[in-house]
């Protein structure tokens, strides 16, 4: 056999061996059929979409700014949105049993008429974010203002969270005009210090629930949004459903050396910041391994069907496209955090003058862990990084270990999956991570079902106002919130 034969035979094989597995790709992405639910549409439920603005607005006009360490700060803020929510929902405050815990968080019951069966929590937060140090002049209007401008409502929690507390309550005060009666409980959580960590409000309105023994059949707190535009190859709106959330590690680092003059520098590498610099170097360097696993594999594999061109073919063929997927999604931020847990270096303090070789140096690196990893295997993985037993560790408290996955073929799940489909018609539903963390991560004892999603449609250009300046909510949008829990309610508790 000649070498000329033997070539053709290899270049046969070869052009055989691309197109079986051309037919493969082919095969699998047309066989990824689409996991949505059909439903049919409901007809928009009438919502007095003035009033429900003029309502959020003056809720925004309380400055319910949280505090880690003074539980006292804006309490009369706090006050004043409460009075708010019972002057613009008697309805509410006339039936339901209000408790007010821990000064300031709030707990709302509303009593079914079946006492077997299990209970739901919707979730929002009283409290806001500040706003940034010089860039109050950067907002549109006054961020506490309230204003309504340009079917918009503008204003520091438009978004984050009072848009979804208002809707909650308009949508219970409009079931309760119907005369609507539950037949399971519904209980309406609002914590009073969520941005701060929950301590106070959602953890003791959990301790208080399971102190009565009571089992959630499920939670629905604040979460991912209705994204517009924002994934490449998706062309229809996507509705991300927190299935689960990241836990939360911030880890300090010290370390010392011999102080001295400046014109005197320790050998190179053995001063406190040449080891504190090497040591953080190596933690960003090192980064704890990601991949397309768990709630983040599930989430492609739901959308993939609905993507467009490539994007669809890639995603239907992960045992083979998988790297290259992998490789895009670790270049931007957001997308590569929900591959694996976070690396951040945060926090930096060494000497005190710029002649003299500080003895000390102390770094705060944060981490958020990905569900799968925990507190102790992300210490071992600093402790390996860092090398040295010369540095002093020490792990700051407020974290908390990554929460447990809630089912998405558990009837919850679907209720919530279908309400979308129904309120918001064409919209994509499909698992995802919340990166973030939510007061709902303090019920997990009490319930196994806890979901984190916001009807709040986002597009590229939104997603700054996010804690960040011109925060709003489109009324239009607001209505679409009352709608939604007003369905997801009715159908939950009949």
């Amino acid at each position: 056999m000649t070498g000329w034969t033997v070539l053709k035979r290899l270049i046969l094989g070869l052009l055989l061996l691309i197109l079986l597995l051309a037919a493969a790709v082919a095969v699998n992405t047309w066989r990824q059929g689409s996991r949505q639910v059909d439903v049919p549409a409901i007809a928009p439920l009438p919502v007095d979409e003035a009033g429900l603005a003029q309502r959020l607005a003056g809720a925004i006009r309380a400055r319910t700014v949280s505090s880690a360490d003074d539980p006292e700060l804006n309490a009369d803020q706090f006050r004043l949105l409460h009075e708010h929510l019972r002057q613009s929902y008697p309805r509410v405050h006339a039936t339901l049993k209000q408790e007010v815990v821990n000064g300031l968080s709030l707990l709302y019951t509303w009593p079914g008429s079946d006492p077997q069966a299990r209970p739901i929590l919707l979730m929002a937060h009283q409290d806001v974010v500040p706003i940034a140090a010089g860039t109050e002049g950067d907002w549109t209007v006054d961020p506490f203002a309230g204003e309504i401008r340009d079917g918009y409502v503008w204003g520091r929690g438009a978004w984050d969270d009072k848009g979804n507390l208002v809707a909650q309550l308009e949508a219970i005060e409009m079931l309760l005009a119907e005369g609507f009666q539950p037949r399971r409980t519904i209980y309406l959580a609002f914590g009073a210090d969520e941005e701060v960590g929950g301590q106070r409000g959602a953890v003791e309105i959990a301790k208080l629930l399971a102190s009565r023994g009571v089992k959630l059949e499920f939670v629905i707190d604040e979460g991912l949004l209705i994204t517009e535009g924002v994934m490449p190859g998706l062309s229809k709106p996507a509705a991300l459903i927190g299935i689960a959330e990241k836990g939360y590690l911030s880890v300090v680092l010290r370390v010392s050396a011999t102080p001295g003059h400046s014109s005197m520098p320790p050998p190179r590498g053995s001063g406190a910041i040449a080891m504190m610099s090497a040591a953080l170097k190596r933690l960003d360097d090192e980064q704890l391994p990601g991949g397309l696993r768990g709630v983040a594999r599930e989430m492609f594999e739901t959308l993939a069907p609905e993507m467009d061109g490539f994007g669809r073919v890639a995603l239907s063929n992960l045992w083979l496209f998988g790297p290259l997927v992998q490789k895009q999604l670790e270049a931007g931020a957001s997308t590569n955090a929900m591959l694996r847990t976070t690396t951040a270096l945060t926090v930096v303090h060494a000497g005190n003058k710029d002649n003299v070789v500080p003895g000390r140096a102390e770094a705060t690196v944060n981490f958020r862990l990905l569900p799968g990893d925990t507190q102790a295997s992300v210490m071992e993985h600093v402790r390996r990084a860092v090398g040295s037993d010369r540095f002093e560790l020490q792990v700051l408290s407020g974290n908390a270990e990554p929460s447990p996955v809630s089912p998405t073929q558990s009837p919850s799940y679907q209720l919530i999956q279908r309400t979308v489909r129904e309120v918001f018609p064409g919209t994509i539903v499909a698992p995802g991570l919340m990166i973030a963390a939510t007061d709902s991560r303090h019920f997990t004892g009490i319930s196994d079902h806890i979901y984190r999603f916001s009807p709040v449609r986002a597009r590229p250009e939104d997603l700054p106002r996010f804690h960040g300046t011109n925060e709003r909510i489109a009324t239009s949008n607001l209505a679409e919130l009352v709608r939604f829990y007003h369905r997801l309610v009715s159908q939950a508790t009949r």
